[in-house]
């Protein structure tokens, strides 16, 4: 490998994006725990076979948060109601549509203590695996760089200054992930 230090910053840029990813999934993971409170997220990767196709719930419909655990499903065409409703059930999102023949809608049960201890307890589980891969990042990128510097293709100061950034990019994306966790378990216990 023939590495210039603008090609190590490219691939130093490639770890940046793939931290973010980790972060990224992090967060969409998040999206799919129900703390209680109606989220439309929950929906999000729901397809309903329409018009001879799958297709997006939000594609073929309104999706409002109504109340605070009440999720209303305004679907556009009120011929694909049972498809919806139907799509729902298969999506086995633990919640049971209820349709009036005009709308459906979604009611979010209250969560238990104990319900909640254990969301929790996943919420930091899926927050640990999320440090254990930009550790992991962390750990590959550093590996590239003594490489390089082993090969000399990279200076000793370069290497270092690589390094010390490559420390601050990281205590930042555990702090973001910290951050999110923390917000999470309060949405969580939040009664």
């Amino acid at each position: 490998m023939n590495y210039e230090v603008d090609e190590v910053r490219k691939v130093f840029d490639d770890y940046v994006l793939k931290m973010d990813k980790s972060l990224e999934s992090m967060r969409t993971e998040f999206q799919n725990i129900r703390a209680g409170r109606a989220n439309p997220h929950i929906l999000d990767k729901i397809t309903v076979e329409a018009y001879g196709a799958p297709t997006p719930l939000n594609q073929i419909s309104n999706i409002t948060v109504t109340e605070a655990r009440v999720i209303v499903i305004s679907v556009w065409d009120s011929g694909l109601l049972k498809a919806v409703e139907k799509a729902i059930l298969a999506a086995n999102i633990g919640l049971t549509p209820s349709n009036d023949g005009k709308i459906i809608r979604l009611v979010f049960p209250e969560i238990t203590g104990e319900r909640r201890k254990e969301l929790v307890k996943t919420v930091k589980a899926a927050g640990e695996a999320t440090k254990v891969a930009l550790r992991n990042e962390r750990r590959d990128i550093l590996e590239v760089i003594k490489k390089l510097r082993k090969d000399s293709i990279i200076t000793e100061d370069d290497q270092k200054t690589f390094e010390k950034d490559i420390d601050k990019l990281i205590a930042q994306k555990n702090e973001t992930a910290e951050k999110l966790i923390k917000e999470k378990e309060d949405e969580i216990l939040n009664v």
